[in-house]
C-alpha cells in the first residue's frame, strides 16, 4: 500500500502533537507534583469533582475509571455548567480547562467557589488562571488543540491522585508505562503496512466506526477513540459499553437496514481484567453480530500494569483517527464547526 502521510495536509503537525503525548504525559506529571504541597486530605472530603468538558474532561475520565478499583472517594467528572447537589466545602472541585476559557467549566468554578469547595486549577491559562488561586494552580504548557495536550493534563491528575493515596502508583510503574508509550508512538508513526493503527484506520474509510469495550478500565478509553476520530477525522463514531449494549443496543443488529449496518466497522477494546461475564459477552455478541455488520476488529490492551494497558489504547485510537485523516486528506487540526458553534453561542 503506498504512503499516506506524504501529500496528505497536516500543516499543523498534529502527527507531532500525537507522537510527543508521552513525552507531554511524563511533563504533566512532573508539573503534577505541585500538588503534593496543596495539602489535599482525603480523609477530609466526601469526593473529588473533575470540571472540563471534551479534551479537558477525558483525562479526569481516565483517571476516574483507573482509581475506582481502589479509591475511598468518589470520583467522577462533571461536564456542565452547574454542580451535583452534594458539593460542599468537603468537596476537592478540579476546574481543568486547557484555554481556561470553557464558559462551562468557568460556570461550575464559579459554584465552587461560592459552595466554599476546595479548588484546584489546571490550565494553560486565560480567564481560570486569572480567578483561581494562585497556590492552587497547576499550569500546564498552551499552543496545542485541547485534545493534543491530554498527555500534560492527565499527569497532572495521576499525580494528584496518588498523592491524595486513591491509587497505588509507584514511580517505576509510571516510569515503565512511559517507556511503553514512547516505544508505541515511535512504531505507530511508522507510515508502511503492519502498522496496526494504520491498517484498522483503513477498515473506517467510508464506514461508521462502532467502539464497544467492558464498563472499567476501559469505558473511557472507548469514549477517547470516538471523539479523536470525530475531530482528527471529521468523521462519525459511536460506540457502546457491555454489558449494557446486551440489553438493548443487541435488538438494533436484528432487522435494521442492511444499507446501514453494512457500513459498520464494530472495534472491541478488551483488557485481560474484564469482567469473566463481559469476556463471555464479547464472544457471544460476536456470534450473533459479526455477520450482520461491515466488519469485526478486536485490539487487546498491552502493558503490564493498569496504567500501561489503559495507556496502549489510548494511543492506539489516537494514531488510528490521525491515519484516518491523512487516509481522507483531511486536516486533522483545525474544528471549524466547534467554532462556528462557539460563535453563535456568543
Amino acid at each position: 500500500m503506498p504512503q499516506i502521510a506524504a501529500t496528505a495536509p497536516d500543516p499543523d503537525d498534529m502527527r507531532a502533537a500525537v507522537r510527543a503525548h508521552p513525552d507531554h504525559l511524563q511533563e504533566g506529571w512532573e508539573r503534577g507534583g505541585a500538588v503534593e504541597s496543596f495539602d489535599l486530605d482525603a480523609s477530609s472530603l466526601n469526593g473529588v469533582v473533575v470540571c472540563g468538558m471534551g479534551g479537558s474532561a477525558i483525562g479526569g475520565d481516565l483517571v476516574r475509571t483507573l482509581v475506582e478499583p481502589s479509591s475511598p472517594l468518589p470520583f467522577v467528572v462533571n461536564r456542565g455548567y452547574t454542580l451535583p447537589g452534594w458539593v460542599s466545602e468537603k468537596t476537592l472541585v478540579v476546574a481543568s480547562s486547557y484555554s481556561g476559557g470553557t464558559e462551562e467549566t468557568l460556570s461550575a468554578f464559579g459554584e465552587a467557589t461560592e459552595r466554599g469547595a476546595q479548588i484546584v486549577a489546571v490550565t494553560s491559562g486565560g480567564t481560570l488562571s486569572e480567578r483561581a488561586d494562585a497556590d492552587r494552580t497547576v499550569t500546564i504548557p498552551g499552543g496545542l488543540q485541547p485534545r493534543a495536550a491530554l498527555g500534560y493534563s492527565l499527569g497532572v491528575l495521576l499525580r494528584l491522585a496518588r498523592s491524595m493515596k486513591l491509587t497505588d502508583l509507584p514511580d517505576g510503574v509510571v516510569d515503565d508505562a512511559l517507556a511503553a508509550a514512547r516505544d508505541r508512538a515511535g512504531r505507530y508513526d511508522q507510515d508502511e503496512d503492519g502498522n496496526a493503527p494504520r491498517d484498522l484506520s483503513a477498515a473506517f474509510v467510508g464506514a461508521l466506526p462502532v467502539v464497544y469495550r467492558g464498563v472499567g478500565l476501559l469505558e473511557a478509553v472507548g469514549m477517547r477513540w470516538q471523539t479523536q476520530i470525530n475531530e482528527n477525522a471529521k468523521h462519525p463514531a459511536v460506540g457502546n459499553v457491555f454489558p449494557e449494549l446486551d440489553h438493548n443496543e443487541i435488538m438494533g443488529f436484528e432487522s435494521g437496514p442492511e444499507d446501514v449496518l453494512s457500513t459498520m466497522q464494530v472495534v472491541v477494546l478488551r483488557d485481560r481484567d474484564d469482567h469473566a461475564q463481559i469476556q463471555k459477552r464479547f464472544d457471544a455478541t460476536r456470534r450473533l453480530v459479526e455477520g450482520s455488520v461491515g466488519g469485526w476488529h478486536e485490539v487487546e490492551t498491552d502493558g503490564d500494569s493498569r496504567l500501561s494497558r489503559m495507556l496502549s489504547l489510548v494511543q492506539y485510537g489516537d494514531w488510528a483517527s490521525l491515519w484516518l485523516a491523512l487516509r481522507k486528506n483531511v486536516d486533522p487540526t483545525p474544528v471549524e464547526t466547534i467554532q462556528q458553534l462557539k460563535k453563535t453561542l456568543a
